[in-house]
């Protein structure tokens, strides 16, 4: 293997790496905060990336001068439809079942059953796809043998402005102090005056939300169906999982050795063998470290 091939795979991984980490930051928030097993969250990711198809369609029908940039309003209002209903599936339905693991993992397995279904009646069973903006079009090539898609780049991009920003939110605002103060004991944070209730809504929202956005970007690589969520529903449980439940450190940490212990793998072998060792290698970590590699401390 030439150093070119070597730089190819690392980038693939990397592109990997940012749907899984949209995934699975949104997965650690919600599970870390309310322990909430939330098997729609693929489906919350295919809600964005249809809501993306939506935007792109307007855009095409009413200022197809403007398709360059529909993106930037398409990514917003992902994000603001997969929020506002992850609110109100919090409210309506996911806040009934809390403290109740097992019947909330068959609950919302259920619920993305139905929103599959939803989605075929809607948008149909065929594929259905996103133009790509013409400056997301083409390669980079910073040397001869060496090409980076342009719109992989900007997925890169964008996850690390995400990243930053939900770290921000988490750990340089008040409400991110009350979304730790109400991981680390709901007891005593409900006891000082944090409306805990309100925090589980927005938090969830915040993690629908960020599923949302995953299904943004992955319309820039793919098309959408009503299963595409299932994807990367079992690989973001996984890094979720194995980088540490309740510590994004550990996700993102998670979600790059996983990203990049895959496409390498798929490089030597087949897809299919290459998940199964990497199934096996988290597996082997997990019997030594059962709370993952980063996990962090809790009070109850």
């Amino acid at each position: 293997m030439n150093f070119d091939i070597a730089v190819m795979q690392v980038f693939n991984g990397v592109s990997l790496f940012t749907i899984l980490l949209l995934m699975a930051i949104g997965l650690a928030i919600v599970f870390g905060l309310m322990g909430v097993i939330n098997m729609a969250h693929g489906e919350l990711m295919a809600l964005g990336a249809y809501m993306t198809y939506l935007a792109a369609r307007f855009f095409e029908h009413f200022a197809p001068g403007f398709m360059d940039l529909y993106l930037f309003a398409a990514i917003p209002f992902a994000f603001a439809v997969t929020f506002a209903f992850g609110y109100v599936l919090e409210r309506g339905f996911i806040r009934f079942f809390y403290d109740r693991p097992l019947d909330t993992l068959l609950a919302t397995w259920g619920l993305s059953l139905m929103l599959q279904q939803a989605y075929r009646s809607i948008f149909g069973a065929q594929e259905v796809s996103v133009p790509l903006a013409s400056w997301l079009a083409g390669a980079w090539e910073p040397t001869a043998g060496i090409q980076l898609p342009l719109n992989r780049i900007f997925i890169v991009g964008l996850t690390a402005l995400v990243a930053t920003g939900v770290y921000l939110l988490l750990y340089r605002t008040s409400w991110g102090l009350k979304v730790r103060a109400v991981t680390q004991n709901r007891a005593i944070a409900g006891a000082v005056g944090i409306d805990t209730h309100r925090v589980d809504a927005m938090t969830f929202a915040l993690g629908s939300g960020l599923a949302g956005i995953a299904g943004a970007v992955f319309t820039m690589i793919g098309s959408t169906n009503p299963g595409t969520g299932q994807l990367y529903i079992v690989d973001s449980f996984i890094v979720v999982v194995f980088g540490g439940v309740q510590s994004l450190v550990g996700t993102a940490l998670s979600g790059f050795s996983i990203a990049q212990s895959q496409t390498w793998l798929e490089y030597l072998m087949s897809g299919s063998m290459a998940k199964a060792t990497i199934l096996l290698l988290v597996i082997v970590v997990l019997y030594f470290r059962p709370n993952g590699l980063f996990a962090t401390r809790s009070r109850s």
